[in-house]
């Protein structure tokens, strides 16, 4: 007797397999140079050495004009990026998620005030908005993070509301109500589990649109000169004349390391939101 064929996977769950591996093998990548970078830059990111020296075994990646070892920065610039990038999506996930929860629990008018509040930032241009204030407050990697946090809370906030609704009329719901449970119990201990898992793709998607507006800024010249990241590394580059040197070092590695590092979270996040659609059978 022939044995049963086992199922196999088609071409494009294969590729989405893979994606994936690779999402997540770039991220624990740059998550631990962020985390362990004392221990891998070969040297101190302030340290001066002669200054425009090109690519060699004692500097993988040259230095700048001021001498400092470019890969030291690079490695040193991860941090920045996704301190930046956590900080402002805890920032916002945390709002969207309360604001997201009452009104999906409460309903009625307060549901109509807080998605009335929503509606409100979204109409607020972020980009803009955001670089006025970094132009006029002191320049701050914090200040930004804080700003990125306070205006991007609004989709979360959307898609946490739209599945408190259902959560909140399913009848285990229901039955804490009748047994007397408060509605602080109720909306942190019955309904927020239940919505958790597709809070975290949002979160993760926050991290990378963070990140990106953070090395936007950096480049524009509105980020913080006394903290090493990619962006300010970017900017230097044009303004120090890399660039126009064709010293391709300067600016080249810093651009790849934003590139892979948004692609690894992005990715992630729409693996976790697919998986979150396939178990709730959504197409």
């Amino acid at each position: 007797m022939k044995k049963p064929a086992l199922p196999r996977q088609n071409g494009s769950a294969q590729k989405k397999s893979l994606s994936s591996l690779l999402a997540v093998v770039l991220f624990l990548v740059f998550f631990i140079l962020a985390l362990c970078a004392n221990i891998i830059a070969p040297h101190d990111p302030w340290e001066r050495f002669d200054p425009y020296l090109p690519p060699s075994v004692e500097h993988w990646l040259g230095t700048n004009d001021l001498g400092h070892d470019i890969l030291s920065e690079l490695i040193y610039g991860s941090r920045v990026s996704l301190l930046v990038g956590l900080g402002a999506a805890v920032l916002a996930t945390a709002i969207g998620l309360c604001v997201g929860l009452f009104a999906g629990y409460y309903k009625g008018v307060t549901d109509e005030i807080l998605m009335g509040i929503t509606d409100v930032f979204l109409m607020i241009p972020r980009i803009p908005l955001i670089i006025l204030l970094a132009a006029f407050l002191k320049p701050s990697f914090w200040i930004i993070a804080l700003v990125i946090g306070f205006l991007w809370w609004t989709s979360t906030a959307r898609v946490v509301r739209s599945k408190s609704l259902q959560v909140s009329e399913m009848n285990f719901v229901l039955s804490s109500k009748c047994l007397g449970f408060s509605d602080k119990h109720i909306i942190f201990t019955d309904i927020f589990p239940n919505i958790i898992q597709i809070v975290i793709p949002k979160f993760m998607l926050t991290v990378a649109a963070a990140m990106i507006t953070e090395a936007s800024l950096s480049f524009l010249g509105l980020g913080d000169p006394s903290m090493k990241s990619w962006g300010m590394m970017i900017n230097f580059a044009f303004t120090k004349g890399g660039l126009i040197n064709a010293l391709w070092w300067w600016f080249i590695p810093p651009g790849l390391c934003i590139m892979f590092f948004v692609y690894s979270v992005v990715l992630l996040g729409y693996s976790l939101e697919e998986k979150e659609q396939a178990v709730l059978g959504i197409s």
